[in-house]
């Protein structure tokens, strides 16, 4: 099977009015695989003049594209989720060389961003209204759907491929045009996506891409330009909140999908084999650089013993190495800087007391590698147990009720997700009910799913995305009253 790509393929422009072009002034930078710190491409850097031509062509094409018809919106994203598909192995290729996900991890994510995809294809014809007669019977309300407006999109680095996708789809849907800013670390995949929505049959103007090293710059002049209507941004706290600073000033629509702390907590009549293997997925998806990654894993203090054992050994038999070889499990980190958050939040834990069953180590050669970290009785003073920590470590601490599990899991400014193992239905439904988050993973270590609605609440977001909600974070209600 063919797992590699043409470098000389890919596309390293911007895309702005239906043609790819070069940076204004010129200008590129370099993309780097993180397996091997090879320089992979080089992808032009945008500035603010570029940005402004983005959102200019996005505002010309709204009118039109708005008044587009749902089932020429649905057919355009079939065609792309079918062109997806049939793009499986390069696609994952592209993005293991620049994120460095194992190529089986890749193809599950070009799956799931095909899905969404698919999804809002068929949400685009389903967009309702409603009619009813006033109480006093003499005007007739009529409520109707209509697109937003130009929308600004900003994606993260860890999941190039899904996260466009996630974004794209319901703006296309909904009749939305679009200016995209993929993250610098990670833009071959998404402009890769791009090239499919073109040859999909997107007119001009609807998406527009600018990739840049200066993401404040570019964003600020889509923010600023009285013509975007709304913000879709998916990334950290910090960032989001200077985003919804400068949304405030023009009054624009936001989405926010944040940052994330997540709880796992094992309940002492959990079933523990079935706890292990949703710990492995919950912690270790795209080497645990997710913002739904299982960050504090809580587990009953009769039970931890025997979880910590069995999850230890089952993350000291994973793989480590370049995603692109067959038979890895678990590849590099993205860059530097998260090797080095990594590496000190472990130390800082051992230093307080932490037990390190197993890892903690950076192997030797090139790549940002870390090896599948756990340590267990993490006093809850340690950095990682209030810090998102973006890499393969889990963080083991024995709790001894229920109501003081719910205390510690809730003490945290971010509610995106927690997962909870039991075999009790009452139990289920009190956590379920109880923890502070937009989504609980009952038994489960996935919980992402095209047909859901994907959020958190608390500093981990606002508004949701996926399911059947998902396109109205780009549709507005309008109100029609008709005299009789």
């Amino acid at each position: 099977m063919n797992t590699s790509f043409d470098p000389n393929s890919l596309h390293t422009n911007l895309f702005i009015d239906g043609t790819w072009q070069q940076a204004a002034d010129g200008d590129t930078f370099a993309v780097e695989n993180p397996a091997t710190n090879e320089v992979i491409a080089q992808v032009a850097d945008g500035g603010p003049d570029d940005a402004a031509r983005a959102i200019e062509a996005a505002g010309r094409a709204q009118a039109a594209w708005g008044r587009s018809t749902p089932r020429q919106r649905a057919d355009i994203l079939r065609r792309a989720f079918e062109m997806v598909i049939a793009n499986t192995e390069r696609l994952a290729a592209i993005m293991t060389a620049e994120m460095g996900k194992p190529l089986a991890e890749a193809r599950g994510e070009v799956a799931y961003g095909a899905e969404m995809l698919r999804w809002f294809s068929e949400e685009a014809v389903r967009i309702g209204g409603d009619s009813t007669v006033s109480v006093d019977g003499t005007t007739r309300i009529q409520i109707t759907k209509e697109p937003v407006g130009p929308s600004v999109l900003v994606t993260p680095w860890n999941f190039p491929l899904a996260m466009g996708a996630r974004k794209i789809a319901p703006a296309i849907a909904a009749g939305c045009t679009m200016v995209f800013k993929p993250a610098e670390l990670t833009p071959l995949t998404s402009l890769a996506l791009v090239a499919i929505f073109k040859e999909a049959g997107l007119p001009d103007g609807v998406l527009n891409v600018v990739t840049t090293s200066s993401a404040s710059s570019v964003v600020r002049t889509w923010t600023d330009s009285g013509i975007a209507r709304k913000i879709s941004f998916t990334g950290s706290t910090e960032v989001g909140k200077v985003l919804l600073r400068q949304a405030a000033d023009n009054v624009m629509r936001s989405s926010m999908e944040l940052g994330g702390n997540a709880p796992f907590i094992v309940l002492a009549d959990a079933d523990i084999e079935k706890a292990v293997d949703g710990a492995m997925k919950a912690k270790m998806r795209n080497m645990g650089e997710a913002c739904t990654a299982a960050n504090r894993f809580y587990v009953h203090r009769s039970v931890v013993e025997e979880f910590g054992e069995k999850f230890a050994k089952k993350m000291s038999e994973l793989q480590v190495g370049n995603g692109a070889v067959a038979g890895t499990d678990v590849g590099p980190l993205i860059e530097q800087k998260g090797l080095d958050k990594v590496e000190s939040l472990v130390a800082d834990a051992t230093a307080k007391g932490a037990r390190l069953l197993t890892g903690g180590t950076r192997p030797e050669g090139p790549g940002y590698f870390f090896t599948p970290t756990v340590l267990t009785d993490v006093p809850r003073d340690a950095a990682l147990m209030s810090t998102e920590i973006f890499g393969p470590v889990a963080a083991i601490t024995p709790f001894d009720s229920e109501d003081e599990v719910l205390r510690l899991a809730n003490d945290t400014e971010w509610g995106l997700v927690g997962y909870v193992f039991t075999e009790s239905l009452e139990k289920a439904t009190r956590f379920s009910t109880e923890l502070e988050v937009g989504m609980v993973g009952i038994n489960t270590g996935i919980v992402s799913n095209p047909t859901a609605p994907f959020g958190g609440i608390k500093q981990s977001g606002l508004g949701r995305e996926g399911g059947k909600v998902g396109i109205d974070e780009f549709l507005e209600y309008k109100y029609t009253a008709i005299a009789f």
